[in-house]
This record gives structure tokens, C-alpha cells and sequence, in this order.
């Protein structure tokens, strides 16, 4: 780290002609076993991995807000700090941190302004312009701005509160997310996974098994959840699942938006859940006018008052699939925990089975999973991985796998010669791309390089 701060110091040196005052580091991180059920109020199972992103940050007291990025892909930005403007249309890169920025705005200092004295505010318009360079573009971006509120404004900031409040702030770019990334950024210990839950958020260690490893591989198709519809449609269709099944027995549904609203609800296990939902939902599709007659609202109602306005014109949502694969994952994070507690000796192999079990699910169930990812996570089985699946958003990205230590060379080396240097692929193969590691820690303030 202290060479990688100096070497951005003097990047950062070149760009602006000053001196950045502090730097963040946020982590990179990888979903180990829990997919796609954060937002419907489920526990998930994640770590930071040691490859993280660093930030310069110089405040200075004008009102603009200055973003450099050191990879020329993605150009300078620059915006009033006065009238945060975000578009949802577009995959841009500094999106995320206009998110952390107006995060600030909307979740913290207007809400603390009558409470507090008035030199936060001071304080706060000090800090409309902020000259950075940064190393990389992990989701942790938005995350890095509530550090500069203990570091300049010498407020306590708690980070559980801070993961809550990075979380609502995605949603400026329109994406529903659940806290899942926001929140291992912040709670991440080295050396521990952690098991994630929400309402009230927590974390409590998840202690990995020592004889293997987990690896990362990039299938190197892109996918931006901000930039498409297929992650809030997966949101919808589970909060309009939710709905069905509260209505079925009996529930007031008006108000659930989660699926784990219903289970608690009815006091029931997950098991329970997965045969109700055999019982109250069909496999075909519903169209909308299904889904109306069903609630017993009008079409105007369903897409005025539920769906979300990047799904008005959906045709059809999968509610019996989504609804079972969030139970059955949620009951596999679960299993996963309590198989790292107890420890037997067959402890990777029972492990690896639930991921290769979450793989199935999310491919067949959820249809978040693609070609590519399919045929890596095919790959890295065949050549010695326990267990493996996509890990992520889906429809592209990454797959995580679990690789006996004594494994891993010839792993690593024969998933690079399958996946990668295939002639019909034509990738450019970066160390990035397949990369073991371990349980990192979260994210840190330096104040020195």
C-alpha cells in the first residue's frame, strides 16, 4: 500500500499541480454464497477480496466537484456541487461517486442540520470541490465519501449507519439494490468472511475452511446493472411475488415488498415458504393483467403504484422462479454457515455442492447467468474446483470457485489455458482475470503517503 500512495500521490501531483490531503481505500469483493436476495431482505454470505481501489482526495473550498480516473478509458468530470445532476441513462463511469456525494447531501446533513451545530454546516459548504485521481472503478466508489466527514468535518461516524446509508444512495442511478456490496466494504475483516443481515443490518464472522481457497475469474462479458433493466426486473418480479403470496393467505399485502416480509409474517421456515409458493403460484408467466387480477387492482394502479418506472412495459414476470430461488438461496446461506461452524472433515465438499447448488438456481431459476459464465463455471469444475458459481449481478462478470489449496497451480493453470486462451475467444488475458485470495479487511483512511 505505502508504494501504491506514493506512486498516486505523484499521479495526483501531475494532474492538478497540488497535494492530495488523505486517500481511502475501498475494497473489492466477492459474494461467496447468496445471490440476488439481499433486496428481498435475506442474509448473505460475502468477503472483501485484497484487491481494492485507492482514492486521492484534496478538499478545497469552491463549489465544484472534480473526478480523474488514471485508467484514460474514462475521461475527467466535473460538475456544480450545488445541483448534483445523475443520469440514469447512461453507464457513467463517475455515476457512483455523484451517488456517494448526494448521499452525503440527502442522508446526512439535511437530516442532521437542525441537530447539530451550525458549523457542520460551514463545513459542509467547505466541501463542495474535491480534486482526486483514482486507481481503479470498483461498486465501492460511492462508499468513500463518508470517511471525509470524520476526516474534515470530526464527526463520529458509525459504519453501520454509513453502509445503510450508501446503500439507499445507488438508488440515485435507479438501480434497487439491496446493501449487500455497500455494507462488506465498510464491516470487512481480514481473515473472516461475514454473514450479512439486514433489518437491523449486522455482520458476524464466517470462518472459511483452511485446506482450500477461493478463486476468482473474470468471464470478461460486461454487464452494468445501472445500464440495463434486467436487475430491477428481477426486483420487481420478486416484490410482486411477495405480494401474490401474502394475498393467498391472507396477508395485507399492500404494504410487503419483500419476500422475508411474508415468511416472518406467517412464522414459518424456508422450507414452508418453498411449498407455499408451490401452491399459490403457477410456472407460467404472469402477464401484468394477471398480476392485476390477482391483487384485484387496476393496470394503472400495478404500474403507478408498484412497479418501478424502468418496468411499466414489461410483458411478463417469472414470479413462481424468482420467489423459489430466493427461498432455496436463502436456505443455502444458511446451511453454508452452519457447515463452516460445526467443521466436519468433508467440509469443502458439502460447501462446494451448495455453490455448485446456488449455480443451478441462478442459471435456471433466476436467469441471471449467461453462456459464458456457464461454460467457466463448467471449467473450473472439470479441472478441480469443488464447488463453483456466478457471483455478482449475473449476466456477465465474475465466477468464485472452491479449490482445494493443494489444487490450486494446476488449476489455476489449466483454467487459463481452457477459458482464456481460446483461439475463438480472442481476450486480452490480465493478471486480474483469475486470481485466488483471501478474506481481506474493509475500507481505511490514510492520512500520509
Amino acid at each position: 500500500i505505502p508504494l501504491l500512495l506514493l506512486k498516486l500521490k505523484e499521479m495526483f501531483n501531475s494532474k492538478f499541480g497540488s497535494s492530495p490531503k488523505f486517500y481511502v481505500r475501498a475494497p473489492g469483493r466477492v459474494n461467496i454464497i447468496g445471490e440476488h436476495i439481499d433486496y428481498c431482505g435475506y442474509s448473505v454470505l460475502p468477503m472483501a477480496v485484497e484487491q481494492d481501489m485507492l482514492i486521492a482526495v484534496e478538499p478545497v473550498k469552491t463549489q465544484t466537484l472534480q473526478l480523474a480516473n488514471t485508467n484514460p478509458l474514462y475521461p475527467d468530470f466535473s460538475t456544480s456541487s450545488n445541483n448534483i445532476q445523475i443520469d440514469k441513462t447512461k453507464p457513467l463511469w463517475h455515476n457512483y461517486f455523484l451517488c456517494g456525494f448526494k448521499g452525503i447531501q440527502v442522508n446526512w446533513f439535511i437530516r442532521q442540520l437542525l441537530a447539530v451545530e451550525l458549523k457542520v454546516y460551514i463545513i459542509y459548504q467547505d466541501f463542495k470541490k474535491f480534486t482526486m485521481y483514482f486507481l481503479s472503478s470498483f461498486k465501492a466508489n460511492e462508499c468513500f465519501y463518508y470517511f471525509i466527514l470524520e476526516d474534515e468535518a470530526g464527526m463520529t461516524v458509525h459504519w453501520v449507519e454509513l453502509a445503510e446509508i450508501c446503500a439507499k444512495s445507488e438508488r440515485y442511478i435507479g438501480t434497487e439494490g439491496g446493501g449487500m456490496d455497500q455494507s462488506i466494504s465498510f464491516l470487512a475483516e481480514e481473515g473472516t468472511a461475514k454473514l450479512i443481515e439486514f433489518s437491523p443490518l449486522r455482520a458476524t464472522d464466517v470462518k472459511l475452511p483452511s485446506g482450500a481457497v477461493f478463486v476468482i475469474a473474470n468471464s470478461c462479458v460486461e454487464m452494468n446493472k445501472a445500464a440495463t433493466s434486467h436487475f430491477n426486473i428481477r426486483v420487481m418480479e420478486c416484490r410482486l411475488a411477495a405480494k401474490l403470496l401474502a394475498k393467498y393467505r391472507g396477508l395485507q399485502w399492500g404494504k410487503v415488498l419483500r419476500l422475508e416480509e411474508v415468511q416472518t409474517k406467517l412464522g414459518v421456515s424456508l422450507e414452508e415458504m418453498l411449498w407455499i409458493t408451490e401452491d399459490a403460484l403457477h410456472p407460467e408467466p404472469y402477464s401484468p393483467e394477471e398480476v392485476c387480477r390477482c391483487l384485484g387492482i387496476s393496470l394503472q394502479e400495478l404500474r403507478t403504484q408498484i412497479l418501478s418506472p424502468n418496468t411499466q412495459d414489461v410483458p411478463i414476470f417469472k414470479l413462481y422462479q424468482r420467489a423459489t430461488h430466493v427461498y432455496s438461496e436463502a436456505a443455502r446461506v444458511l446451511q453454508f454457515k452452519k457447515i463452516c461452524e460445526e467443521a466436519p472433515d468433508d467440509t469443502v465438499q458439502l460447501l462446494g455442492e451448495l455453490m455448485n447448488q446456488s449455480h443451478a438456481s441462478c442459471r435456471d431459476m433466476y436467469e441471471c447467468s449467461c453462456p459464458e459464465l456457464d461454460q467457466l463455471v463448467d471449467i473450473c469444475r472439470k479441472f478441480g474446483a469443488q464447488g463453483s458459481r456466478l457471483t455478482g449481478a449475473g449476466w456477465g462478470g465474475c465466477t468464485v470457485s472452491l479449490v482445494p489449496a493443494d489444487k490450486l497451480t494446476s488449476f489455476l493453470a489449466n483454467v487459463h489455458q481452457a477459458y482464456y486462451q481460446r483461439s475463438d475467444r480472442n481476450l486480452t488475458f490480465e493478471k486480474q482475470s483469475l486470481f485466488a485470495t483471501k478474506p481481506g479487511g474493509g475500507a481505511l483512511v490514510f492520512l500520509e503517503a
